[in-house]
């Protein structure tokens, strides 16, 4: 990038340059030129990159880059905005380094999980703190417009957040607002049209031949084993059960055989193939059916600044109708912001925010094995069964109406959903929330008085609230579904949550000659307090009501109160001399409310430095070297955010009563927690090493080690069952994560029509449980934390292949002695024997993760494109087992099916499949996690600003972007990024966005 200059010759002829023979330019920010003068010259400005200095909001200010201590990466809006998202969590993949998200849900308005540098706890949250126009925020997400946001600042170090406190050990996510400027006013206008479509494809599952030679397969199985009949004559029997009987699965009279023959003429029961001219009578897809075809995406934002000298404001109005993938579901946001800013006299400057949302949402249910799960039903009903009701012929049988009756499945198998059709469930039943947000930020600065003994000394007051008023309600209908038996049902549910942070701040901020001291010290209160209340009523007299007064039973009612408040008192001390060494420390105590008054208070600190080596004498002759920084810090972070399960805790030391335990009219109490009045704060140490470089003007490095250690880790204390309590919280254990952090960047073509700049992230990240409980580890399923092994380490039987003799999986196992001690392997195909002699086969942690970005630009032309991947960890694919090992015959099949065991001497390595059979999880289950995906295609258009000038516009530009463009991995129909832990449920798909924008100022 530079400045162009140009110099004619009657510019040449004023002044005295007549007898100079060079004619040297200099500009702040840009290098110095010296060129011979001559008619018409044109002379180009490079920038500087030593004069250049970035700056970023950090904990309770700004910083330069250069000279921070801390790890702290920026996200600008030109990244924002090419992200066609509803929730700025989905931005931040690929984005940072040391940054972990998952792919999110694809339910409209929803967000992303973020981890930063690893996993800080295990039984406490692991999520990083967002801080708004800088104060702390509670309130939706989703209820940030991302085009509002001018830049996102990622704190990753205990120098960087542990101003923060204890609600900064997770990492700090910083966000600011765009603000307005001097001049003249501002009119910006956006315009955003998009189509959805999975982002992820369909798992390979058997179509309708396919399934019935497969179901085929398990019944012939089935009466060879079980009922001891030879291969020969188990095909007719197997064709007779799956016809009639108990185990039939065609329905009534064959009502569920999609061919044109007979069940027992359609098979053939030596091959076990579908014969070749059989035709279908209907074939329906209940996943298709689920879905909406290319739904809609529309976003406008209209926005409005400008001010002068004293003066500053920005105001913006935003829409968004987002429609869902899944049919019936969507999300629409209607959105203001406010920002001001003055400059009241010379000693006084204050300024608010204040932003407010409504949040619309039809959502549906997902992650859970239910039939009112559509991604669960849907995804696992077998193929032969219709959506619809079908007559002897296979055709579609309609109402009265013209509307096609639902068929509801009276005479399906298990695993079919039996007198249920979960498509109808999306339109007779109803999940809606709705959320009125407000936030708002004030602030008054005073002093800072030029020329005086005050002169840098400044006094600050901030006070911020988040505010949300939510109402949501759960609607089953009385015909299907749920609620048939109580004729159907209404949860309503209300929730207000009100958060104020108000600090009081003393800063001083002074240079003498090569000194620059800058200090703070401050107050800080935060209260937060969550009301709820919800009643639920039954018995409808028909469908289509959705208010508690039309039903008839109450059979719920719920209220309750969280209050939850932390008092801290910080201070930082900054010193640099001549902008080559830096050195920081900080210091807070926070009290919290979630400890017994006795451990209510922690003490967390950082000290931190940078040397500037290039700015250093012995530097000045390297002219190639721009920028070279080394920087370290240690710093020591709380963490109180312990969960109940996934929700906060906010009486984590206290004993807790069940008061439904009435005594006919009497009332009555069961304890359900035990009091620890020794809780106390969980402890996050944190160590940085850190280089920066600028070379050659043309390349950028940041090349960062870490170490997380965090001891007194908040989580249940195991106890026997047989004391009335599984455990109680307690601070117990300890764990490590390490890593590295890269970022490269290099301008691989600059000051020329074409460029091209090329950004690498990469990320490793080591854990390691060092310390538990008394008992050395923790068994969920097939999960273990174990002392001395990752955090969530795959914990399962390991397979030793399939017997071709008899298609039985085989195990590798071994035996145990009086003393523990373990026996030499031998193979078995013994599940119990398996079972008992489970392993570590490693975890989701992947060796290393980050992104490939590049930005081309040619004339009004320019082309970002962001690739994401990750290489190691591993993925327990819950969805793909149940379609490979599910035991219920209603069930889809996976297409690796074809290669399941059939007859003796088969060589495969998916054992026979069986009717009703169990099967246990092994090593065979886990799959490689690594992945590469396009993130985001985003192509520009900048319209000449001649053009726009000659029509009153002061630029326009028109946009094209594909956002979660195409996903490669090991498996198709996975998703790699579902969580952190590396299991997968039936969730709402990710969506892919293809979208055209028009961006218009004037």
């Amino acid at each position: 990038m530079g400045y162009h200059l140009c110099i004619d010759e009657t510019a040449l002829s004023k002044g005295d340059l007549s007898s100079a023979k060079t004619l040297q330019i200099s500009y702040i920010g840009m290098q110095t030129q010296e060129v011979a003068i001559k008619p018409k010259m044109k002379v180009v400005l490079k920038s500087d990159a030593q004069l250049i200095d970035e700056v970023m909001v950090v904990a309770y200010g700004t910083t330069k880059k250069e000279s921070f201590t801390g790890s702290a990466e920026v996200i600008k809006s030109e990244k924002l905005k090419e992200r066609p998202i509803a929730n700025v969590t989905k931005a931040l993949d690929g984005m940072i380094a040391g940054v972990q998200t998952t792919s999110g849900s694809g339910q409209p308005g929803s967000g992303a999980s973020v981890v930063v540098r690893g996993y800080g706890s295990i039984n406490s949250s692991q999520a990083p703190l967002y801080v708004v126009d800088g104060v702390p925020y509670d309130g939706n997400i989703s209820a940030i417009n991302p085009n509002d946001i001018e830049t996102m600042t990622v704190l990753k170090d205990a120098s960087a957040g542990a101003l923060y406190g204890s609600r900064g050990a997770n990492g700090v996510i910083m966000i600011t607002t765009k603000k307005g400027d001097s001049g003249k006013v501002r009119v910006n206008l956006k315009a955003n049209w998009g189509v959805s479509s999975r982002a992820i494809p369909r798992y390979e599952t058997m179509n309708e031949a396919g399934y019935l030679e497969t179901v085929f397969q398990s019944y012939k199985n089935n009466q060879i084993i079980n009922n001891g009949l030879s291969p020969e004559i188990a095909g007719n029997a197997a064709l007779e059960a799956m016809k009639s009987g108990a185990t039939a699965m065609l329905g009534k009279d064959e009502q569920y055989n999609p061919f044109n023959y007979g069940i027992a003429e359609l098979i053939d029961p030596i091959t076990g193939k579908v014969r070749s001219d059989a035709k279908l009578k209907y074939s329906e897809d209940w996943m298709d059916e689920a879905m909406k075809s290319n739904p809609l995406r529309q976003e406008y934002v209209a926005s409005f600044s400008g001010g002068n000298d004293k003066t500053k404001y920005m105001f913006s109005l935003g829409y968004l109708d987002e429609e869902g993938l899944l049919k019936t579901t969507k999300f629409n946001r209607y959105n203001g912001r406010l920002n001001i800013d003055s400059e009241v006299t010379n000693w006084l400057k204050a300024g608010m925010s204040a932003n407010y949302s409504r949040n619309e949402s039809n959502t549906a249910v997902e992650n859970s094995s239910g039939a009112s799960n559509v991604w669960f039903s849907a995804q696992l009903m077998a193929p032969i069964f219709p959506v619809y009701e079908k007559d002897a012929d296979g055709a579609t049988i309609y109402d009265n109406l013209g509307n096609a009756v639902f068929d509801y499945g009276k005479n399906r198998p298990a695993g079919a959903n039996s007198e249920w059709n979960t498509i109808a469930t999306l339109y007779d039943d109803k999940y809606s929330t709705q959320s009125d947000n407000l936030s708002g930020r004030v602030y008054a600065e005073l002093g800072d008085l030029k020329n005086t003994f005050l002169e840098g000394l400044k006094f600050s007051v901030n006070y911020g609230f988040d505010l949300i008023n939510s109402a949501g309600a759960t609607y089953y209908n009385p015909y299907n579904g749920n609620s048939v038996a109580v004729k159907g049902s209404l949860q309503k549910a209300t929730a207000r949550t009100f958060s104020y942070t108000f600090n009081q701040l003393l800063t001083y901020d002074r240079k003498f000659g090569n000194h620059h001291f800058e200090a703070l010290v401050g107050h800080e209160f935060y209260k937060y307090r969550y009301d709820y209340l919800s009643a639920t009523k039954t018995g409808f007299p028909f469908g289509g009501l959705y208010e508690l007064d039309a039903a008839t039973n109450i059979t719920g009612a719920s209220s309750y109160q969280h209050n939850y408040a932390v008092q801290s008192v910080l201070s930082r001390l900054n010193y640099d001399f001549a902008d080559k060494y830096y050195l920081s420390a900080s210091f807070r105590t926070d009290g919290s409310s979630r400890f017994y008054e006795d451990n209510r208070w922690g003490k967390f600190w950082s000290v931190g430095g940078n040397w500037r080596i290039s700015h250093e004498e012995f530097m000045s002759d390297i002219s190639w070297i721009n920028n070279l920084s080394l920087k370290a810090s240690y710093g020591l972070q709380g963490n109180d955010a312990i969960l109940d399960g996934t929700k906060q805790n906010f009486y984590a030391w206290q004993s807790f009563y069940d008061l439904g335990y009435a005594n006919s009219s009497m009332s009555g109490a069961a304890v359900t927690s035990l009091e620890n009045k020794g809780l106390k704060w969980e402890k996050n140490a944190n160590l940085n090493i850190g280089i920066e470089a600028k070379l050659f003007d043309r390349f950028s490095a940041t090349i960062e080690w870490y170490q997380r250690k965090t001891t007194d880790m908040l989580m249940s204390f195991p106890m026997a069952s047989s004391l009335g309590f599984d455990g109680y919280n307690k601070n117990v254990g300890s764990m490590r994560n390490t890593g590295v952090d890269v970022t490269l960047g290099v301008d691989i073509f600059k000051n020329t029509p074409f460029t091209w700049s090329l950004t690498l992230i990469g990320s490793t990240i080591k854990n390691k449980v060092l310390q538990l409980a008394d008992k050395p580890e923790i068994i969920s399923g097939s999960y273990i934390i174990r002392e001395g092994e990752t955090l969530n380490s795959f914990y399962t039987a390991t397979a030793a292949g399939v017997d071709p003799a008899t298609g039985e999986q085989l195990y590798w196992a071994w035996d145990t002695d009086e003393n523990g001690s373990k026996g030499q392997k031998y193979i078995t195909n013994d599940m119990a024997k398996a079972t008992a002699c489970k392993e570590i086969q490693g975890s989701r942690i992947p060796d290393l993760y980050g992104s490939i970005g590049n930005t081309f630009k040619y004339k009004d032309f320019d082309l970002s494109i962001l690739c994401t991947y990750s290489i190691g960890g591993k993925v327990l694919d819950g969805v793909y087992n149940t379609l490979l090992y599910g035991n219920y015959i209603g069930q889809a099949k996976s297409k690796m099916l074809e290669r399941a065991w059939k007859k003796p001497g088969d060589l495969t390595d998916i054992p026979r499949i069986e009717i009703g059979k169990s099967y246990i999880v092994t090593d065979n289950s886990l799959i490689n996690a690594s992945y590469f995906a396009i993130k985001n295609i985003a192509l520009g258009y900048t319209l000449p600003s001649k053009w726009m000038k000659s029509i009153g516009f002061e630029s326009a530009r028109l946009t094209a972007t594909a956002d979660n463009v195409v996903l490669f991995n090991h498996l198709k129909g996975m998703d790699p990024q579902y969580n952190f832990t590396g299991g997968t449920n039936f969730g709402y798909v990710p969506v892919r966005t293809v979208s055209l924008g028009i961006d218009i100022t004037f």
